[in-house]
């Protein structure tokens, strides 16, 4: 697309984006949840195609998130760089229930984004999405909202923003921690980052929480403690007053400088299913140019506060994704698009040397368990796409199961998968969890009695098409069959059935293996096909 860049500009679950620059290297690094390995960081030279470049935390030192519940682990990250390396930022959250949210927050370095990323120093506890800010006389400052566990006036618990001075050499965090900015009538206030410009400190938050009455506020100080004035027009990005708005929930944002002098804004959003609140892509990253007025206080270029879904950016052409992914698990290595839950050991989960040229997934605890299963999935990116696998499994009884899944979390997910009768076939069973919160209630759906060949292997598929979900199988040369009935597609997303309860992840498509009986019964996988529509 010539001279345009159409949002979200990374599709897909990539939300709390924090951007930076190198030279003309642009990097943003986003949220992961309980995904493993840690944190996502893509790269792009022009702002408007975008690559994987790393995940730095994927070694025990750094996380290990087995027992995180659902949508804990790794929050908002925030990604810099300064004095010859990159520094990033990340909470660890152990539990966000109730009035208590027991989150740890750490550094990591490296001297570039591949690598090698070092083992993490423990900052503080004192609440999530925290930030590095690194002021003009190479001073460093942290910046986190503090966590009030106490009820406060109008049922916030978000305490303001903290500041503290962190210490390269002692490596820790020194001085006073000073509460420099309390937030406005939106509340919520969280996601902060802090800027220089002009001589004064400009202080970026999110607001309003992360749903649909997100905002982006900004405030600015002569000092770095303050006091802070609130920008005149704020919000200065929400999407809470244009509901027809194809970008929705836009919020948690950063700013970054190109070489020519232009600012931009990176921020989250959701596009929720047509007619609905329900948004199975998760909270995406979209990107918006912005300009520094002659007040010095900084505006969207294209006018007003909502976020536009075509940007212009002359000279830029933004290139579209493909329409078709193949993995075939020859190259020795898991394909970078895929993922799995909360464990820093995956050799326990799978392997792609036991048998070469499939990837071999280990039965382990039941589909959902916060410790250790065996699914390995990649997000769901277009709300019109297709995943394709072949299995080969021998189950022994039906506590042992594998096959395909569409998977949020262990309250939502679809499950197509080979297991044993009880009258010794092997047969297909779909098993749903219909964001059953609390109980986690499983449902088994009638397959019509599918019975498979024993000496074939089986294809799986699934198709989706904005809320609807139809899971299809094949033997041998046999054409596709359907199996099951059709699937509520629109549960598996941040909003789900709209209970009070909320997810911030996204809907991952991908391969898993269960064996509850403990014999660790393995499935083998001989590739993976993904299709998208549009995104």
């Amino acid at each position: 697309m010539k001279d345009k860049v159409r949002n979200p500009i990374l599709p897909g679950f990539n939300p709390d984006p924090s951007i930076c620059r190198v030279g003309g290297d642009y990097y943003i690094a986003t949220s992961t949840f309980e995904w493993y390995p840690g944190v996502q960081i893509h790269h792009s030279r022009d702002l408007a195609n975008w690559e994987l470049a790393s995940r730095p935390l994927a070694r025990a030192s750094q996380l290990d998130m087995r027992g995180n519940p659902d949508s804990c682990g790794i929050w908002a990250p925030c990604l810099s760089y300064a004095d010859g390396l990159f520094w990033l930022i990340y909470t660890d959250m152990k539990r966000y229930e109730g009035n208590f949210k027991d989150g740890h927050n750490y550094l990591v370095t490296a001297p570039s984004i591949e690598g090698p990323w070092s083992d993490p120093v423990y900052l503080n506890s004192s609440g999530f999405d925290p930030s590095l800010f690194h002021d003009e006389d190479g001073r460093k400052w942290l910046l986190n909202l503090q966590w009030d566990y106490r009820q406060r006036e109008g049922g916030d618990r978000f305490g303001g923003i903290l500041l503290q001075e962190y210490d390269v050499e002692q490596q820790r965090l020194v001085g006073p921690i000073r509460n420099i900015f309390a937030g406005t009538e939106m509340k919520l206030t969280e996601g902060p980052h802090l800027y220089r410009r002009d001589g004064w400190y400009h202080l970026l938050v999110a607001e309003g929480g992360t749903g649909y009455e997100h905002a982006v506020t900004m405030a600015r100080a002569r000092e770095i403690a303050g006091p802070y004035e609130v920008h005149p027009d704020n919000p200065v990005l929400s999407s809470r007053q244009d509901p027809d708005n194809s970008l929705q929930r836009a919020g948690h944002a950063d700013l970054v400088d190109t070489p020519s002098g232009e600012t931009w804004m990176v921020h989250l959003c959701g596009r929720p299913l047509p007619g609905t609140r329900r948004s199975p892509r998760g909270r995406e990253t979209a990107l918006q140019k912005a300009e520094w007025g002659a007040d010095g206080w900084l505006r969207l270029a294209h006018g007003g506060n909502t976020p536009a879904l075509e940007v212009s950016m002359p000279g830029g052409e933004q290139l579209a994704p493909a329409a078709e992914e193949v993995h075939d698990f020859t190259s020795g290595a898991l394909p970078q698009a895929f993922q799995w839950l909360r464990t820093p050991q995956p050799e326990r989960l799978f392997s792609l040397s036991e048998r070469p040229g499939y990837l071999r997934l280990f039965g382990r605890e039941s589909v959902g368990s916060w410790f250790e299963q065996a699914l390995v999935a990649r997000r769901q990116d277009s709300i019109h796409c297709s995943a394709e696998t072949t299995l080969e499994f021998e189950p022994e009884d039906l506590q042992q199961f594998a096959g395909l899944i569409a998977y949020y979390n262990r309250f939502k997910f679809h499950y197509l998968a080979v297991t044993r009768g009880d009258d010794g076939d092997k047969v297909l069973s779909v098993m749903n969890c219909r964001d059953a919160w609390p109980s986690g209630n499983l449902e088994i759906a009638d397959t019509g009695g599918v019975v498979l060949d024993p000496a074939l292997p089986v294809r799986l598929g699934l198709d989706i098409r904005e809320g609807e979900l139809q899971f299809r199988y094949a033997q041998g040369d046999a054409a596709w069959q359907p199996v099951g009935p059709v699937l509520d597609a629109s549960l598996l997303s941040d909003e789900g059935s709209g209970r009070a309860h909320g997810y911030f992840t996204g809907n991952f498509l991908g391969m898993a293996a269960h064996d509850t009986s403990g014999r660790g019964i393995p499935a083998d996988f001989s590739g993976f096909r993904y299709c998208r529509e549009n995104r």
